[in-house]
């Protein structure tokens, strides 16, 4: 029975795995899509949500079995309670790579204000923060999850600093309109993009030090390291 439980695991284990990587891919096509004004790639992301679904039910009703025929204790536990939401946040990561296509593909192209804007740099802690939140899970790394949390404030300054720019231009020229309205979306979809990548990272050091840091995660992550080096 305990080794039937042990191959339960690992079967969710790689479906998450699998399920990471795909996602991963969706993000990287579909910053590249917009990078390169690569309409094909674009539609690409949007083909492949079936399969990124397809993988969210099979997580989900891998979970629910091995609720229904064990009782799982201890780290067994938080794994299996934090993987159906870890899903659930890659899930919402591939939809928000789906969002981002559609609303690239309005005019398939970077409009002339594109320079003004931090995508690029967006992008590019997007994409690390994703990655290193797959990584953390992987590698049960606790401090690689943590990496991920304190990177979001950086995040939200940007898509910030993208939305006053924006309607700056849109005020500039009403022609703007449309493909600001465009880019609205897609900075505000890559942020939301870093808070699902900073659930996952969550879950992780739930898994990984049995501790809920949501919400307030400085009290446990940051002030606890710093009596740890006053000690």
């Amino acid at each position: 029975m305990e080794r039937h439980f042990d191959q339960q695991l690992e079967k969710l284990k790689t479906k998450i795995i699998k399920m990471c990587s795909l996602v991963d891919e969706q993000v990287e096509f579909v910053i590249k899509a917009v990078e390169e004004e690569n309409s094909d790639l674009a539609k690409i992301v949007i083909e492949r949500d079936a399969k990124v679904d397809k993988y969210d039910l099979k997580i989900d009703r891998i979970c629910q079995k091995i609720f229904a025929l064990n009782q799982p204790v201890a780290m067994d536990l938080r794994l299996i309670m934090s993987a159906l939401t870890i899903n659930n946040n890659l899930e919402r990561i591939g939809d928000i790579a789906v969002n981002i296509a559609e609303n690239f593909l309005i005019s398939g192209k970077k409009p002339e204000f594109y320079s003004r804007l931090k995508i690029n740099e967006m992008s590019i802690i997007v994409k690390d923060m994703i990655k290193n939140a797959i990584d953390s899970f992987i590698e049960n790394n606790a401090k690689l999850a943590q990496k991920v949390i304190s990177t979001d404030d950086a995040l939200d300054e940007m898509n910030a600093y993208n939305h006053k720019v924006l309607i700056e231009i849109m005020k500039e020229d009403k022609n703007n309109i449309e493909p600001a309205v465009a880019f609205l979306v897609i900075t505000r979809m890559m942020e939301r993009m870093g808070d699902h990548a900073t659930n996952i990272a969550e879950d992780v050091y739930f898994i990984v030090e049995a501790q809920m840091i949501k919400h307030n995660y400085e009290k446990f992550i940051f002030n606890g390291d710093e009596k740890e080096d006053e000690d």
